[in-house]
């Protein structure tokens, strides 16, 4: 099954990986790696469903969605749903008789 070693971070225009850096800036001031977080700033909790790679550390400057950012998920995903696909029917509560 697929894991997080699987996934890779990376900026889906440029391909510049992220350096742990805290190079992104949440509108309440906070300054984070945001993809500690997947996006959450840890100060207000908003989360950001776009990121912009920061010119500071050499990027692009390009905004794009964050998810974008997350590449191997797709084989994750169909690894989950296949597993789902194959696993017995939960039991529930017999049929309410009226």
């Amino acid at each position: 099954m697929a894991t997080d070693a699987t996934i890779e971070i990376y900026c889906p225009h440029c391909h510049w990986a992220p350096d742990g850096g805290a190079h992104w800036q949440c509108r309440c001031g906070h300054v984070w790696d945001t993809f500690e977080t997947a996006g959450t700033c840890p100060q207000c909790r908003y989360r950001w469903r776009v990121t912009t790679f920061p010119t500071e550390p050499g990027g692009c400057g390009v905004t794009s969605p964050h998810i974008d950012w997350y590449h191997g998920l797709e084989a994750l995903v169909e690894e989950l749903v296949e597993a789902a696909l194959h696993a017995p029917a939960a039991v529930c509560c017999p049929p309410h008789e009226s």
